[in-house]
């Protein structure tokens, strides 16, 4: 049986191979958990426990978990949750991330524990509407592998949205893009459906978050490209309100209920 181990920084880079020169695929958040998989001196090879992902991470920044059940979890939806550790220093928590909660003002996270007042930390997990969620994220830089308001990619964006609405769904596009009900044509499209985008070679290698616009009955997206931005979405694809051209060929449409 491999042990388990929990994140208990802000977030940390997980990497495609075992060195920091390697490029960061995606991130672990705090309280996230995971299964080890290898471990070498430096670094541990792990497995996601809630979309299954894998890769390298930093032996210094997890926890490994000793035998016990996870107290409630419940996810952060708050832009940024500001907790004070046990040593008397703050720890700022990103949107996404799992909250143990103990009490109406405790968190625990692995052997460590946190406090923070009972109005932020119920406020911090009330969200579940997606466009709510997403529209916190506007104008957050594009960065490959990214999860946080820091810096987030175009598949961790609608993940970690879906994430803060109370639904799990796979970390890249094109795995993304083989969950939920087709939708057969664009104006058929609601709010909180996945566009998805591919490249000249058929690649599913983008994807957004339609928002009907019900004064217009327009189509817009809400994706990271850049940053996180809000285009004009029909059947062509996504046609860049800065540009003013298409810089997307749509693929296809699904509907995660």
């Amino acid at each position: 049986m491999s042990q388990k181990g929990i994140c208990q920084l802000a977030c940390i880079p997980i990497r495609k191979e075992d060195s920091d020169r390697s490029e960061m695929t995606s991130q672990l958040l705090f309280g996230e958990t995971v299964d080890i998989l290898e471990i070498t001196d430096k670094w541990l090879m792990i497995r996601c426990h809630h979309d299954q992902y894998e890769g390298w991470v930093d032996k210094k920044q997890i926890q490994v978990l000793t035998e016990g059940s996870p107290n409630l979890i419940k996810t952060s939806t708050a832009p940024l949750l500001i907790v004070r550790n046990a040593e008397g220093g703050f720890n700022f928590l990103p949107a996404g991330s799992q909250l143990r909660i103990t009490s109406e003002t405790s968190i625990e996270c692995g052997n460590r524990h946190f406090e923070c007042s009972k109005e932020d930390l119920h406020n911090a997990t009330q969200l579940t509407e997606i466009t709510l969620g997403a529209l916190m994220f506007l104008d957050t830089p594009y960065l490959w592998g990214g999860r946080t308001l820091m810096g987030i990619d175009c598949s961790g964006f609608t993940q970690l949205i879906y994430r803060m609405a109370g639904k799990s769904i796979p970390r890249d596009a094109y795995q993304q893009a083989e969950i939920g009900e087709l939708v057969a044509f664009i104006d058929e499209a609601q709010t909180g459906d996945l566009a998805f985008f591919d490249n000249s070679e058929g690649r599913i290698t983008h994807v957004g978050i339609v928002i009907h616009q019900p004064h217009s009955g327009e189509k817009t997206i809400i994706h990271a490209s850049g940053k996180v931005r809000m285009d004009r979405l029909d059947h062509q694809g996504i046609f860049n309100i800065d540009s003013g051209s298409y810089s997307h060929q749509l693929r296809t449409i699904r509907r995660v209920r």
